[in-house]
């Protein structure tokens, strides 16, 4: 596994409840700020295995990109935590997370 991997899970495991952050977002705190797509392939492949809250991380617009009934299942664990979504759209000034 490679260093920005380690770091990307590490980030997203920082995700509290009730709060979201990008893709790109999480690429920059990891060191490569033009990494936002390998952020998706790391959800896409190692949530399940290592529990990761992939369901917190959304596009730079704060919309869901995920299609069909994994948005839905998505739009619906962020309501789960108080999350207010619209039209599969999140209040980033709200909800967004920053590491400080």
């Amino acid at each position: 596994m490679t260093k920005f991997t380690e770091d990307v899970m590490e980030i997203i495991k920082m995700i509290p409840f009730g709060k979201v952050m990008t893709y790109g977002q999480i690429s920059a705190y990891a060191g490569y700020p033009r990494g936002a797509r390998q952020v998706s392939r790391i959800l896409h492949s190692m949530s399940d295995k290592y529990h990761l809250p992939w369901h917190r991380v959304i596009n730079s617009s704060g919309g869901i990109s995920l299609t069909g009934e994994a948005g839905f299942v998505q739009a619906q664990m962020l309501a789960n935590e108080g999350i207010e979504v619209l039209n599969k759209k999140i209040n980033l000034k709200k909800y967004k997370f920053e590491i400080k």
